[in-house]
């Protein structure tokens, strides 16, 4: 595994939202959500494209506070520009589960 120090870690924005909006992505190649996340005041409301399908229903991802890295460049998938990238980790079954909190902490914080 290569090694970066705290500098090149720091480069990287990783910040809290909340899940305020989601629709079915239908004109994406694999299975995927669009999703509006609340980023806090700074940053505001951003979108991604995420597929999260095999573990998340759009109705259940309302209100979920989600790590996203927020300073890559926005990237076109089909008719949507997602602006952000929802993190998240690979389950036994190739799904992908959200990386979370365990208590509510307000949008916009950034992961140290």
């Amino acid at each position: 595994m290569q090694t970066i120090d705290y500098k090149e870690f720091d480069k990287i924005q990783l910040i809290i939202g909340t899940i305020i909006r989601t629709e079915i992505f239908e004109k994406a190649r694999k299975p995927a959500y669009k999703i509006w996340i609340d980023l806090g005041e700074e940053i505001g409301i951003k979108k991604s494209s995420a597929q999260i399908t095999i573990h998340y229903k759009p109705e259940d991802l309302i209100g979920k506070q989600v790590i996203c890295v927020c300073n890559f460049k926005p990237r076109q998938i089909a008719d949507f520009m997602s602006e952000v990238l929802v993190t998240g980790f690979t389950a036994e079954d190739g799904g992908i589960i959200l990386a979370t909190v365990d208590q509510t902490v307000p949008n916009g914080s950034k992961l140290h």
